[in-house]
């Protein structure tokens, strides 16, 4: 009872109680005996969708070209040690995706790879910076259709390397760089987050 007492009272000192009804109330309370995000990976019926690795900079350099990485904005070194810490971690779970998808751009690739050993090209997880918006929400009701066929797997889960950009209509929550959100559809097909994974500490 302390436990979901503190909860909630953490929840409105953040401004997240107010006006909150019975069921979002119930909602919050639920996350006190939440699994850990092992536990709920391990279980399976998710998604665990990560912002790629740390690539400095916010834009890639005007005149890019998609399959040209010398022309992206990529993972610096601390970026790739941070990817392969991803993967170092999910092998100390002994958690292995059934599939790892990428965006098509070289810095979510090169992560995938470098934490999963490979990764499959999928545009839908691709950056909307530049696109129409009919081809941006063609590819959020790909993403959620995915999440929702995903969701109903039990024992498997899949690994998605995307964009803040991506993630944030997707989810409504910001991700940096290198972290995951452990995705799963509820009843009306909405992505809800169960848990995030911090991206991983710098190396001593």
């Amino acid at each position: 009872m302390l436990q979901r007492r503190s909860l909630l009272g953490a929840a409105w000192g953040t401004g997240l109680g107010a006006g909150l009804g019975a069921g979002l109330w119930a909602e919050v309370a639920a996350r006190a005996v939440q699994p850990p995000a092992a536990d709920l990976i391990r279980a399976g019926g998710v998604v665990v969708a990560f912002r790629h690795a740390h690539a400095p900079g916010t834009y890639d350099p005007p005149g890019f070209v998609l399959g040209d990485c010398r022309t992206q904005r990529n993972l610096s070194d601390a970026g790739r040690a941070q990817a392969q810490r991803i993967g170092q971690w999910f092998q100390s779970q002994s958690l292995v995706p059934s599939q790892a998808r990428s965006s098509p751009w070289c810095r979510c690739i090169d992560t995938a790879r470098l934490a999963f050993g490979s990764a499959q090209v999928w545009q839908a997880l691709g950056s909307p910076v530049g696109s129409v918006d009919a081809t941006n929400e063609a590819h959020l009701r790909e993403l959620r259709q995915a999440l929702v066929a995903a969701s109903r797997q039990g024992g498997h889960f899949e690994v998605w390397v995307t964009h803040m950009f991506v993630l944030s209509p997707l989810t409504g929550v910001d991700a940096a760089s290198g972290e995951g959100l452990v995705l799963r559809a509820d009843a009306a097909g909405a992505p809800q987050v169960l848990a995030r994974l911090a991206p991983p500490a710098s190396a001593p």
